[in-house]
């Protein structure tokens, strides 16, 4: 059953691989086919829209072919920025000396100017009614979790910096740039909280941790005001064979899950939607592939790699992926098998949304294990900032230097030097990194340029560890980064634009994973093996993919 959707906007949001697309994308096909004219619209880094849709699509509403009444865009944060900077920086061309064009130009560059830039795009879409008038419904099909709250957040975080900064200081240059969109914002704000014109649906597998986020993104949307929230079950699975093990494992965890949800969340309105035995991409929905699964040989499991990677003796390994691919968990197995050789191995997170510490099962000898907290890096960052080059400003100017760092850019900062020095204890012992979802960790690795400028501007000195961290992860002997994917279409593909966007940032994947398989689970009930044997095509592109080291881990209960 599809979640019911009777206002004008709605969002799907939930942790990474729940199936927010899938689901996004049924709803809106299924009001398109009721005479709805619908837009569907990614506010994801990593997207994959275009992919289920079999359309290609602009930052421009573009009509699906097949589907009459249906459109859809994707928000490019890049382009976005390139706009938004070029808005800011153009009325000035040709007035201001070239100097202050480029200093102009550099303020624009950050990471801060393509969020908040992508973030300009999606609040026009909510906040003005113009922007969508030609539509009856607006579906959001959003990034995972932790990027979706920071999204819900920003209308009311720039608000409030807007209105509380007098010196027009910002990591995004002149304020007036971002006054002019106070109208704007408060509308999204607005429109946000209006149960009658916006729906959020909490997309969860009947997974414990999925719940668990859909728990934590409710309680945090009621702070910010959002009421209307409905629960959307995706993958639910009833055994055919109940004598198979897998299949019998995969229901009662299933079962165990729901029966164990927080109680708030379980009074909410949900729907239920059955596992499919194939994937879903394009718009016949389904695609039955039958048959049994192949004789061909599969790859080995984790140990190999562990064993190569052992023997190095030190250094960083970083799982990266796509959200839900089950980064943490192979995180979690890596520092454990290093620390029961008697290496010492500290394990830590990038991700906002990850249980890294619940990953692990056991207390080791040697094994720490640790979370990179954003409140925390942030007042770290600030004191830091204004001790040294707060020191020598008369109060007007310490004044201004404060209002630069309340701005909601600085958190981006102060993580980045996090992770940095984080990196930086590889070179005496194992740094097992379970990194952020694709696009968040992408906007990490390309955010190091705009840092350094950042620094250079606010402080007298570069931190080492701050200095060294590109040429370290370029380095092949000290960081091993290995992609984590599943037999499916939507994260290989998305591991395989990771790979390229590694490899243009000078970093070479050490191996991939493949997560949860079917396949080599050796299950025998019906729904299942189908699935499983649909999964060969994606094994066989992996190892087509993967720098010669290639591992495969069955599905577990």
């Amino acid at each position: 059953m599809l979640p019911q959707i009777t206002t004008r906007h709605a969002f799907f949001t939930g942790k990474g691989g729940v199936g927010k697309t899938s689901l996004s994308c049924a709803v809106g096909l299924a009001l398109a086919d009721a005479g709805k004219r619908v837009l569907i619209v990614s506010t994801d880094p990593a997207s994959n829209l275009d992919e289920v849709l079999g359309t290609d699509l602009k930052a421009t509403p573009t009509a699906i072919a097949g589907a009459a009444n249906l459109f859809a865009l994707n928000i490019d944060p890049e382009a976005a920025a390139r706009d938004y900077r070029e808005r800011m920086v153009g009325p000035y061309r040709g007035i201001l000396p070239a100097a202050a064009i480029a200093s102009m130009e550099e303020q624009f560059s950050g990471a801060c100017t393509v969020e908040i830039a992508a973030f300009d795009q999606f609040a026009a879409l909510l906040g003005d009614p113009a922007a969508t008038a030609g539509f009856d419904h607006v579906l959001f099909d959003t990034a995972p979790t932790g990027h979706t709250l920071r999204l819900l957040t920003l209308p009311s975080a720039w608000t409030d910096f807007i209105e509380s900064a007098t010196g027009g200081a910002s990591c995004l240059g002149p304020l007036a740039g971002l006054e002019k969109q106070k109208a704007l914002y408060a509308a999204t704000v607005a429109s946000l909280s209006d149960p009658a014109a916006t729906t959020i649906i909490l997309v969860s597998r009947p997974e414990r941790a999925a719940l668990r986020e859909a728990e934590r993104t409710r309680g945090e949307l009621a702070e910010l005001g959002v009421s209307n929230l409905c629960l959307a079950i995706n993958g639910l699975f009833v055994a055919a064979v109940p004598d198979d093990p897998i299949a019998r494992a995969l229901e009662q965890r299933g079962r165990e899950a729901l029966a164990a949800m927080p109680a708030v969340l379980g009074t909410l309105p949900r729907t239920d939607t059955a596992l499919l035995a194939t994937g879903t991409v394009g718009l016949d929905a389904l695609r039955g592939l039958g048959g049994a699964a192949p004789n061909a040989a599969l790859p080995a499991g984790l140990a190999p790699l562990i064993d190569e990677i052992a023997a190095a003796r030190r250094g960083v390994v970083m799982t990266m992926g796509k959200g839900g691919v089950g980064k943490t968990t192979i995180a979690a197995a890596i520092a454990t098998a290093l620390a029961r050789r008697g290496h010492m191995v500290t394990l830590s997170t990038t991700d906002p949304a990850a249980h890294v510490a619940e990953a692990v099962t056991e207390a080791l000898p040697g094994l720490t294990v640790t979370r990179i907290d954003p409140a925390a890096e942030v007042e770290l960052y600030r004191a830091e900032v204004l001790a040294k080059a707060g020191a020598n400003l008369d109060p007007a100017g310490r004044a201004m230097l404060d209002e630069d760092l309340r701005s909601p850019c600085t958190e981006e900062i102060a993580v980045f030097r996090a992770f940095s020095r984080t990196v930086e204890l590889g070179r005496d012992q194992f740094v097992i990194l379970d990194t952020a979802p694709t696009g968040h960790t992408i906007l990490l690795l390309d955010a190091a340029e705009a840092y350094h400028r950042d620094v250079l501007r606010t402080q007298t000195e570069m931190p080492e560890a701050v200095r060294a961290l590109l040429p370290r992860l370029r380095d092949g002997q000290f960081t091993r980064a290995i992609i984590v994917t599943l037999p499916e279409a939507t994260p290989v593909h998305e591991a395989e634009r990771l790979q390229t966007d590694l490899i243009r940032a000078g970093i070479t994947p050490f191996a991939w994973v493949i997560n949860q398989s079917l396949l080599a689970s050796g299950t025998t009930d019906p729904v299942l093996a189908r699935k499983g044997a649909a999964e060969t095509a994606f094994i066989d592109r992996v190892t087509q993919l993967s720098p010669g080291r290639t591992a495969l881990i069955p599905w577990r209960g």
